[in-house]
């Protein structure tokens, strides 16, 4: 019986358990798929919101930008009855989802209270879900859930990265100040304003189902392949930031949610004595409102560059995962997310303790470096040496320059744009300027497999610092799966056989007792054993067929 490379890697593991499609991609018309907020702010914000005209004639919308959406603040005028801004607020609603956003960079700064979020019509009974939010001149983003009595997050805090804040989301719980809600906090300084935007954005992905609503969050470059592709899988994530589960009926709660982005000035919680006071905003003004109204050149880092928004719906052909005949690996190495300051500037109503994030290893026991060669009854495509092109280039060794500041000009004018569409510009998920692929020089150092190094094949040495899993079935086998070089006296290989005998490799593991001091065999001798193993038993193969 003879199977392809994907019919026999979907045979040895399935990797899909959520069936994912897409429902709207907001990025066909963007603006047209909002309705413009203009009522008075109800977190009663030092702003004004205005339509999409006005926005649009005093260029708070960046008309320059060819891909993705950018829009700001006015940042000429002083403004004694508010700063003029936006709010958008989508036209559809959702009882569930995926929803997934990439942004490029978000409003920052002293007075600032930008918002990604969500809210059903009978509020708080249809409860709040803030994906990215924060104020002033904070650091890391906080993930919250605003609703009526009856809903908070479950004991088990061991099924998300982040840090919990507080954890009853009724608005007004006792022992939480008012409209807190249930709150968890991103370990990374990357996460939010001005550590965000440093790093050309990141992804922020919500699955929302009638179990649990999931926040995931991914920074530039650590993004994966399928978060904005066709179909998404969230199985394959790792450990959400947020996880709210446990103690809410999620289905009853959050109902007919809209998609919001606003920017809003001071009010209920930036412009709090308490909070404006904590951090460096207090010395720049005595109140948030003096320093909105009389400092509009402050706020030139107050935009949102949109590189995509989408919203999935799960189709309801998930299948469960199948036991992989491959042994268990180590995914990553223990890494640990940046710790912020104590001084992050967070709310006082809601105190956070700054934590390091470590990701689980599970790693094996003292690995060895034996791999051993066996053929098995699978055909597929000889590894060759064509292989070592297929090795990722190294990426950007630096992130590109921050965006040059609007400048100003004549008139009511919110943002003079630059030509060509300012920070953002025309960067979307595909051709983003940076790069999302890791090279060998980024990637974690192997684990679980140590093959000597091969100073005559250089493509290939550099490339084996790059295996972390125990080899899978695929097109384009890594240069390190490749059988060694045979001797000058072997058959010629023939590169373009359309059938062959696939050669699956087998790591395995042993135990090395403390104090033993073993004499392995030395490296070329290891390598020659393996070639004649490998050497006999394709030849054994070839004469049965």
């Amino acid at each position: 019986m003879r199977f392809s490379t994907l019919t026999s890697a979907a045979a040895l593991f399935e990797l899909s358990i959520a069936g994912y499609v897409l429902e709207d991609d907001y990025m066909t018309d963007f603006y047209g798929s909002f309705d413009f907020f203009t009522g008075a702010d109800p977190t009663e914000g030092f702003v004004q919101f205005v339509d999409e005209a006005t926005a649009k004639q005093t260029n708070l919308i960046n008309s320059s930008i060819t891909t993705g959406a950018s829009w700001g603040v006015d940042i000429q005028n002083q403004t004694p009855d508010g700063r003029p801004s936006m709010r958008i607020e989508s036209k559809k609603t959702y009882d569930s989802g995926l929803i997934v956003l990439d942004v490029a960079h978000m409003p920052f700064g002293c007075g600032t209270w930008p918002a990604f979020w969500t809210i059903g019509p009978d509020w708080p009974k249809n409860g709040e879900i803030d994906i990215l939010e924060g104020v002033n001149e904070q650091t890391n983003n906080g993930m919250t859930l605003h609703t009526g009595p009856g809903c908070q997050i479950g004991k088990d805090t061991t099924q998300f990265a982040g840090e919990l804040t507080t954890g009853n989301c009724d608005i007004a719980a006792e022992g939480q100040g008012v409209n807190v809600g249930c709150s968890i906090k991103e370990p990374s300084t990357e996460s939010y304003g001005a550590g965000l935007n440093s790093i050309g954005g990141g992804v922020y992905a919500t699955q929302w189902t009638s179990e649990a609503i999931s926040i995931y969050y991914f920074p530039r470059g650590s993004i994966p392949e399928d978060v904005l592709g066709d179909s998404p899988d969230p199985s394959g994530w790792g450990k959400p930031a947020a996880k709210f589960e446990g103690g809410c009926d999620i289905t009853e709660t959050f109902k007919q949610q809209k998609i919001i982005f606003d920017t809003t000035f001071c009010g209920q919680w930036a412009g709090s004595s308490s909070v404006w006071d904590s951090g460096t905003c207090g010395k720049k003004a005595a109140t948030c409102e003096e320093w909105v109204q009389n400092n509009p050149e402050a706020f030139t880092e107050a935009y949102w560059t949109v590189n995509a928004l989408k919203v999935y719906q799960d189709n309801g052909d998930a299948s469960s995962p199948v036991a992989s005949s491959v042994p268990e690996q180590s995914i990553e190495a223990s890494a640990s997310i940046p710790i912020p300051s104590s001084n992050d500037n967070l709310p006082t109503e809601a105190p956070a303790v700054s934590s390091g994030l470590t990701l689980p290893t599970d790693l094996p026991a003292e690995p060895t470096s034996l791999i051993i060669p066996s053929v098995s009854g699978i055909f597929a495509p000889i590894p060759t040496s064509e292989v070592a092109s297929a090795v990722p280039s190294a990426a950007p060794t630096s992130l590109p320059n921050a965006a040059p500041l609007p400048t100003g000009g004549g008139g009511m004018a919110g943002f003079q744009w630059p030509v060509g569409g300012g920070a953002g510009a025309g960067a979307g998920p595909s051709d983003d300027p940076v790069s999302t692929t890791t090279s060998a020089a980024e990637a974690p150092e192997s684990t679980n497999v140590d093959v000597p190094a091969q100073s005559s094949t250089g493509a290939a040495a550099s490339s084996l610092s790059i295996v972390q899993k125990a080899p899978q079935p695929s097109d384009a086998p890594l240069a390190s799966e490749a059988p060694a070089p045979a001797p000058t006296d072997a058959p010629p290989v023939v590169t373009n056989t359309v059938e062959a005998v696939r050669t699956v490799y087998e790591t395995v593991y042993a135990t090395v007792t403390v104090g033993a001091d073993p004499t392995p065999a030395p490296a070329p001798a290891r390598m020659a054993r393996q070639i004649r193993q490998y050497r006999q038993r394709l030849t054994k193969h070839h004469a049965k067929h």
